[in-house]
């Protein structure tokens, strides 16, 4: 049984690293806003 709460454990901590992180991320980095051209086509090709 100790071996299963070992693992039980180091799986909490990745996933507690993981959600670190994952907050971290959305909390100190902010995105760069651009503006986008998209040509857009006047005709369809005919079929």
């Amino acid at each position: 049984m100790p071996t299963l709460f070992r693992f039980l454990v180091i799986v909490a901590v990745l996933a507690a690293l993981g959600f670190a992180a994952m907050y971290a991320l959305a909390t100190f980095v902010q995105p760069t806003s651009r503006e986008i051209t998209v040509p857009v086509p006047t005709t369809r090709p005919s079929s």
